[in-house]
């Protein structure tokens, strides 16, 4: 896959004077089923998240509340996208390298997932994940 591929995603956000609402739709807002669902807080100032890339899970990032970065490396470029609205999710494909950073005080970082978890669809070492993208 390419970098160019994930992009930020606009969800509805709906207005209204006692409160926000945004929802989202597996097939419609993201181009996957929702198959599992699970959220990052309490990480400690200075602390990294991610650090890996997965074969074939595709997934949404979204900031519920607080900020983060998202730096994406496809093993030929390099983006980062800073997070700060739960109405703005980032779309990341299969074969990308993912780190999170930068958390703010507070923040909850929620991401859907295309797949169960399985050990077995992860690169957790950079050079495994770039010797096998030059085999595509």
């Amino acid at each position: 896959m390419n970098i160019k591929n994930c992009k930020i995603v606009n969800l509805p956000k709906i207005q209204d004077p006692r409160g926000n609402l945004t929802f989202i739709e597996g097939g419609n807002h993201v181009p996957f089923d929702i198959k599992r669902v699970y959220y990052l807080y309490d990480v400690p100032g200075g602390a990294e998240r991610g650090g890996h890339a997965h074969k074939e899970l595709s997934q949404l990032i979204v900031a519920m509340s607080g900020s983060f970065d998202v730096l994406l490396d496809d093993g030929a470029q390099k983006i980062k996208f800073h997070l700060n609205r739960s109405y703005n999710g980032l779309y990341v494909c299969p074969m990308i390298w993912r780190e999170l950073d930068n958390f703010s005080s507070g923040s909850v970082c929620m991401v859907l997932a295309s797949n169960y978890y399985d050990e077995s669809d992860y690169y957790r070492i950079y050079n495994d994940f770039i010797k096998d993208l030059k085999k595509k």
